[in-house]
């Protein structure tokens, strides 16, 4: 599975952004998807999944009533949609596939990562 997230970019805080990750191949519905984030300086952390048929998600803490993960499996897409950014969303985002059944936070249980895509939010 290979994955390209995109959709990052500059935004004021209170702003909306969307990202998006693409999967290529067969694989894409028969994985568990993840979202996660890295600021600098900091480690990645998880922000939030979906499992695979896209009836089940688990957002952390941190962005709970502000990011919500969604997917279309006849897209091979899978999205997390950004409200309310604050400055301190402000991290690359990463989309990561993982052929289990649970969401899991701990992203070593991850079988495939995308690049990154860029995220600042500006005050």
């Amino acid at each position: 599975v290979q994955l390209q997230a995109y959709g990052g970019g500059l935004v004021q805080s209170g702003g909306y952004l969307r990202l998006s990750c693409v999967a290529s191949g067969r694989t894409f519905s028969s994985a568990v998807m993840g979202w996660f984030r890295q600021a600098p300086g900091k480690e990645r952390e998880f922000v939030g999944g979906i499992n695979r048929s896209g009836d089940s998600t688990y957002t952390a803490d941190s962005v709970k009533g502000r990011f919500a993960v969604s997917r279309d499996n006849a897209k091979n897409t899978v999205y997390l949609q950004m409200y309310s950014l604050k400055p301190e969303d402000t991290a690359v985002y990463y989309c990561g596939a993982r052929l289990g059944v649970a969401i899991t936070p701990k992203d070593s249980s991850y079988d495939y990562w995308g690049q990154g895509t860029l995220v600042t939010v500006s005050s």
